[in-house]
C-alpha cells in the first residue's frame, strides 16, 4: 500500500484580470504549497472495483473528485483496473485550500503508475484541468505563478515562511463568488512573475466578507497580529510569519469557534518523488 500526503495550498495574492467568452475568469495568482495535507492510501485490487473509504463522508460518490479522477483516467486510457483508496481528511472543505483538487491530482499521479497507464505529466495536467482549475498545480507539484484560469504555471522558489491558517465555520462555493455581480474583474496584469509590490490583495475578498460576515470577523481578529488575507474564494484566512514559533504563539490565541493550523510553505510537493520511489522509477515525466 502506498500512503502519501496530498498537500494544501494558499493563494499569496489573487487578481482577476478579465472574464472570457466561455464564462471562465482569467486570473493571476501565486499558488503556495504547504507541508500540510490529507493522507491518501492506495492499493491495487484483483477486480475492477474502485473503493473509497474516508473519515469524511459528506460528499456523494458521484461528486467526489477522487472518484471522478479515477474514472476519467480509465475512460481516457481504456485500462479498466480496480483499486482501494483510503482518505484521511484534515484540509477543511470549501475553504480555499485546494483539498479536493489536491486529492484529485494525487489520485491521477498514483493511478497512472499503479495501473501502468504511461501518461505524461502534461497529459495528466490536461485531464485534471477538465475536473478543476486548481488541479494542474498539484499535478506539476511546484509553488507557482499561475495565469489564465490557473493552468499556465511558472515554478517559483519562494523564501521560507510559516503560515497560520484560520478557517471559520462557513463553507464557500467557488462558483457563487466568481458569478457574483460585484466581483472585481478588471485588475491590471502584473509584469513580474512574483509577489506584487505593496500589500497583496485578493480580488474575491470584498465580495466574500460582504456575503460571509464570519470571514470578516476572522480578518479583523487576525489583523491584530499580522496582515491577513483570504485564500482563494475562502473561507480560510492566512497570516505569514518568519518563523514557526511566532506563528504558533498566535495559533494558541485563535478563538475556539474557529479552526486553525500552522504550516510551512514548500516549493515542491513530495508526491511525484514518492510515486517514483514506490514504483521504482515509473513516475511520469514531461
Amino acid at each position: 500500500m502506498l500512503s502519501l500526503i496530498s498537500p494544501a495550498k494558499i493563494n499569496l495574492f489573487l487578481h482577476i484580470i478579465g472574464q472570457r467568452s466561455d464564462g471562465y475568469h482569467n486570473l493571476e495568482t501565486i499558488f503556495q504549497l504547504l507541508d500540510f495535507g490529507d493522507t491518501l492510501s492506495f492499493s491495487e485490487r484483483a477486480d475492477k472495483l474502485i473503493t473509497l473509504t474516508s473519515n469524511y463522508n459528506d460528499i456523494p460518490r458521484n461528486e467526489n473528485l477522487i472518484i471522478k479522477a479515477a474514472e476519467l483516467l480509465r475512460r481516457e486510457t481504456g485500462i479498466i483496473k480496480g483499486c482501494n483508496i483510503r482518505v484521511n481528511k484534515v484540509i477543511p472543505m470549501g475553504a480555499g485550500l485546494g483539498g479536493g483538487s489536491s486529492n484529485s491530482a494525487t489520485t491521477l499521479l498514483v493511478l497512472n503508475s499503479l495501473w501502468n497507464c504511461g501518461l505524461s505529466l502534461n497529459k495528466l495536467s490536461d485531464l485534471g484541468q477538465t475536473l478543476g482549475a486548481d488541479i494542474p498545480v498539484f499535478i506539476k507539484g511546484n509553488t507557482s505563478f499561475a495565469e489564465s484560469t490557473g493552468e499556465i504555471l511558472s515554478p517559483l522558489s519562494m523564501p521560507k515562511k510559516w503560515f497560520l491558517v484560520i478557517t471559520p465555520s462557513c463553507s464557500i462555493s467557488t462558483q457563487e463568488i466568481f458569478s457574483h455581480p460585484q466581483l472585481t474583474r478588471n485588475s491590471s496584469p502584473i509584469k513580474i512573475r512574483a509577489l506584487p509590490s505593496g500589500q497583496c490583495r485578493n480580488d474575491c475578498q470584498k465580495v466574500v466578507i460582504n456575503e460571509y460576515p464570519e470571514v470578516r470577523d476572522v480578518l479583523d481578529w487576525a489583523a491584530n497580529f499580522a496582515e491577513p488575507l483570504l485564500t482563494g474564494t475562502g473561507s480560510s484566512v492566512f497570516c505569514k510569519f518568519d518563523n514557526q514559533e511566532e506563528a504558533r504563539r498566535v495559533l494558541v490565541e485563535v478563538p475556539k469557534k474557529w479552526k486553525g493550523f500552522v504550516a510551512k510553505g514548500i516549493n515542491r510537493s513530495s508526491v511525484q518523488q514518492q510515486v517514483k520511489d514506490y514504483f521504482n522509477g515509473a513516475s511520469p515525466s514531461g
